[in-house]
């Protein structure tokens, strides 16, 4: 996958994980920053799961680096310590 497409994903995939876990976006930057992130360990634990991962700009795609968007922002929200 191109890094645009990465981009792309980690964009959509950031806001709405932040969306889901915080109400308020983090900010453009660091929605792509957590979302990109997001996507590859969300991509990570559906492969290992078994299942297909993050492939391209599409549904199942925005689909796993959200649900990987989500973990990763719990995870950062208890490192820094700041809640919702």
């Amino acid at each position: 996958m191109g890094i645009v497409a990465w981009l792309v994903v980690g964009l959509i995939a950031g806001f709405i994980g932040s969306k889901i876990v915080n109400k308020s976006g983090e900010g453009l930057v660091r929605d792509i920053i957590l979302g990109v992130i997001g996507g590859l360990v969300g991509g990570a634990v559906f492969s290992a799961l078994g299942s297909t991962g993050v492939t391209g700009i599409d549904l199942w795609s925005i689909f796993v680096a959200v649900i990987g968007s989500i973990v990763v922002l719990v995870i950062y929200h208890a490192l820094i310590g700041r809640t919702a």
